[in-house]
């Protein structure tokens, strides 16, 4: 009973981190505008850019990549807490090094599901890849760096948002196999990373016949645009 409670709490509060408008909420601050009607109509920092400007782009981006982080460290710290204390025996420390990583993993899974399904607008967002950066730093930090790193070194290159953060999904998937990791922790970040490049697909499309736009470019008006 304690587990399912505290596994509940954690999922509760990192789905309401991830679900925090951010590029919504920049647009309306600051312009007084709905984003999803501008640029390619996406709530990531990529249209924040495009429609906003380079400040409120990077404040965006950096507040998403902070729900990631939000989410985990209640997972790990928070949430262990009260899971002890509703325990009715205090756990060992086996069953912390089992409980831990699980709860990491909901927490994981719910912030990315809100982030791209927000509570706060009706059920839709971005595509998750700047809060499952936060996640996978705050979960494993040598994985967090190689992936972001993989992510500005395509950037830098191609110019393309979008193809940098499958790269950089594929990368996390790689290292977070090629690293010391328990299996909860892999099998998010496998998840994680799919379900990223899925919603990607309409992008992939564009990549396929060229058209997707690179950084610096207004892209499409379409509701299917780039979202971060």
């Amino acid at each position: 009973m304690a587990f399912w409670t505290a596994g509940s709490f954690a999922l509760v509060i990192a789905y309401l981190l991830g679900s925090i408008p951010t590029g919504y909420l920049a647009g309306k601050l600051l312009r007084g505008i709905d984003i999803r009607q501008h640029g390619s109509r996406s709530t990531g920092a990529t249209n924040v850019l495009r429609t906003l400007g380079t400040w409120p782009a990077l404040v965006v981006l950096v507040a998403d990549v902070l729900k990631g982080v939000a989410a985990i460290i209640v997972a790990r710290a928070f949430c262990p807490w009260l899971y002890a204390a509703l325990s009715p025996m205090p756990p060992t420390a086996s069953d912390m090094q089992t409980w831990v990583p699980r709860a990491v993993c909901l927490a994981g899974i719910a912030v990315l599901l809100g982030h791209s399904r927000s509570i706060w607008l009706s059920f839709t967002g971005g595509k998750s890849a700047a809060t499952g950066l936060g996640v996978l730093l705050a979960m494993s930090w040598p994985v967090g760096l190689g992936t972001a790193a993989v992510f500005g070194l395509v950037l830098a290159i191609a110019r393309i948002v979008s193809l940098s953060s499958m790269l950089a999904s594929l990368t996390a998937i790689v290292l977070v196999c090629a690293f010391a990791q328990p299996l909860p922790y892999r099998l998010l970040v496998i998840g994680g990373g799919i379900y990223v490049i899925f919603r990607h697909r309409a992008n992939i499309q564009r990549l396929l016949t060229g058209t997707e736009p690179r950084l610096g470019r207004s892209g499409p008006d379409t509701k299917a645009g780039a979202q971060v």
